[in-house]
């Protein structure tokens, strides 16, 4: 799985990444089914944390969220990409 993490308008310290890459060990169940995760972190007014996931079978998933507090962010837009993610492997269980 490729991992990419940016982060725009603004510098992300160590405590963010440190808590991000924690984030991102719980879909590692999922590392063989996901070829790159892509997240980005924007400062605008607030904090902006997006995630694209592609998959193998060339689906993907995208998913934003936006809190005034970039840990906030980052922890509602991974546990809605968990979520998908395990809808996501659920359909391809069906279709097998």
């Amino acid at each position: 799985m490729n991992t990419e993490i940016k982060a725009l308008h603004f510098t992300l310290h160590d405590d963010a990444k440190e808590h991000l890459n924690k984030k991102i060990e719980r879909i590692h169940n999922a590392e063989g089914m996901i070829v790159d995760l892509l997240i980005t972190l924007k400062k605008e007014k607030d904090f902006e944390a997006e995630a694209h996931v592609n998959f193998r079978w060339h689906s993907s998933i995208y998913v934003q969220e936006k809190d005034f507090d970039l840990i906030a962010a980052i922890d509602k837009m991974m546990d809605k990409l968990e979520q998908k993610i395990t809808k996501e492997k659920e359909k391809v269980k069906e279709k097998r």
